[in-house]
């Protein structure tokens, strides 16, 4: 069976999935790492992994608990930034499944294994690119992750790596290649000063949400100007 999806998409593409999937893995080693390494229980990041699965949710997740936040408004961020994968799953519905095999389909369904997949103009090969990348991406990053957290119990002091400021870097890098567009990059500004203003007074996590509300009004105000 492999072997048939493997002819299916052929070496370009398949290089193209190994290459993101070795991505995929270092930004999991640096996940699991900096998780434990904050004081968070060595658990955490593998279980986030498995039953989440979503980087940029599960770094936002760990980043407000790990500052002391309340762990409702941090799966209250993650859900946020999730739902930007709302419109992903009508792209790719039709590469699912039905039944259980469909619950699989949307765990695995990411932003890679779905541009990879709405590429490919073959209704097979669209499938097996859309399966083979989602599978592959989630059996390295909980690899990666792994490794990182067993990794980073062996720091005794994050801090004197910069790890304080991983966080941070890692989510920079994430969102730098959405800002796409005027209205995206005033809604991110948007986003950034209601945080910055807002956290010396309020509680770990709470600026995230607020800055998510900001930037739902930045861009909602440029659809009222479009009409």
């Amino acid at each position: 069976m492999m072997r048939s999806i493997w002819r299916t998409l052929g070496p370009d593409l398949v290089r193209d999935i190994a290459l993101v999937c070795v991505a995929d893995t270092v930004v999991g080693l640096s996940f699991g790492a900096i998780t434990v390494s904050s004081g968070l229980p060595v658990w955490l990041p593998m279980l986030l992994s498995v039953v989440v699965f979503a980087g940029a949710s599960q770094f936002i997740f760990v980043a407000v608990v790990a500052s002391g936040g309340n762990p409702i408004a941090a799966v209250l961020a993650g859900l946020l930034v999730n739902t930007r994968l709302v419109p992903m799953g009508f792209a790719v519905g039709d590469l699912l499944g039905k039944g259980p095999i469909r619950l699989l389909g949307t765990h695995v369904l990411t932003d890679e294994n779905v541009a990879f997949a709405v590429a490919q103009r073959d209704p097979a090969r669209r499938r097996a690119t859309f399966w083979a990348c989602g599978i592959a991406l989630f059996i390295c990053w909980n690899i990666g992750v792994v490794i990182g957290a067993y990794g980073g119990t062996l720091l005794t002091d994050p801090n004197a790596f910069g790890l304080d400021a991983a966080f941070p870097a890692v989510l920079l890098a994430l969102i730098l290649p959405q800002l796409k567009g005027a209205a995206t990059i005033r809604a991110a500004l948007t986003g950034v000063v209601i945080a910055v203003a807002t956290a010396p007074f309020v509680a770990a996590g709470i600026p995230v949400l607020l800055a998510l509300v900001g930037v739902a009004a930045s861009l909602g105000g440029d659809k009222v100007a479009a009409k």
